[in-house]
């Protein structure tokens, strides 16, 4: 029988690259990555060395680590994802920060994710703030289930979950803020159909021709849910800042802004409803 050493050296070799390779055998014998460094020269035997097979190959073809492992990490969240969900991503962190530092610790009210997908943003929120009361949305039943499901395992009880297209099961509620990951893509963007992506939902994704359909929408209706004050907060593009902020000064919203990613790439635009 290989070792582990050995199994692993052949499947980087087989994808290019070590760092997918680890994460799938660490899944299959399920331990924490500090096993690969004591336990290299162990026997894989049969059974994990055909299931490890399998799901290299199924990297190999293209499907994404998270969804073949079922789950993807974000803030201080493990979270359940499937093909119904957007793969939650680290610059979408940034979001969540930015959330934070306009709710005090203490701050009670409610706050809205919209197209919650995993529920990634929503729960980082209501765990970080649990007087909160947050609502995330989804016009997708499969991704609210799996939200769902993510919200109790981590025990997270402030969070209502609404099916209904972005605003819409608000009906004339009003709410101290509201967040969103939109989709933001053109349409026509050629890498929708290259690496990852092509696994993704399309409908978390593409956004008409500029990719700005769904922040229009967004920016168009929040104001009649936003409490004087309140603010909204929303992922985009890195080269859709400048069109985000004039999306939102023409709304007539306050401190209109947009926030860097680590990167330095425009990833967030935000702005509030003026008292």
């Amino acid at each position: 029988m290989p070792d582990v050493r050995s199994v692993l050296a052949a499947a980087t070799r087989q994808l290019g690259e070590r760092a997918d390779a680890e994460l799938l055998l660490l899944h299959v014998v399920q331990q924490p990555r500090s096993w690969l460094f004591t336990h290299a020269d162990d026997m894989l035997d049969t059974d994990v060395q055909t299931a490890y097979s399998a799901l290299i190959e199924r990297r190999a073809a293209g499907e994404p680590v998270a969804y073949i492992a079922g789950r993807r990490g974000f803030w201080s969240l493990d979270l359940e994802v499937t093909p119904a969900t957007l793969i939650p991503r680290p610059e979408t962190e940034l979001l969540v920060e930015l959330a934070l530092q306009r709710l005090p610790p203490d701050a009670s009210g409610s706050v809205v994710d919209l197209g919650t997908g995993s529920g990634a943003i929503a729960l980082a929120i209501a765990c970080e703030r649990p007087r909160l009361q947050v609502i995330a949305t989804d016009a997708s039943v499969e991704a609210l289930e799996v939200a769902r499901r993510n919200a109790q395992r981590h025990a997270i009880g402030n969070v209502r979950f609404a099916h209904g297209d972005w605003l819409t099961p608000l009906g004339a509620q009003r709410v101290a803020m509201i967040v969103s990951n939109p989709p933001y893509i053109e349409a026509t963007d050629p890498h929708l159909r290259q690496g990852d992506l092509r696994f993704e939902p399309a409908s978390a994704l593409a956004s008409g021709a500029d990719g700005l359909d769904d922040i229009r929408r967004i920016v168009r209706d929040a104001r009649a849910h936003l409490q004087p004050g309140g603010w909204l907060l929303f992922e985009h593009g890195w080269n859709q800042g400048e069109a985000a902020r004039a999306l939102l000064a023409e709304a007539g919203y306050a401190e209109v802004f947009t926030a860097q990613d680590l990167e330095r790439r425009d990833r967030v635009s935000g702005a509030c409803l003026a008292p």
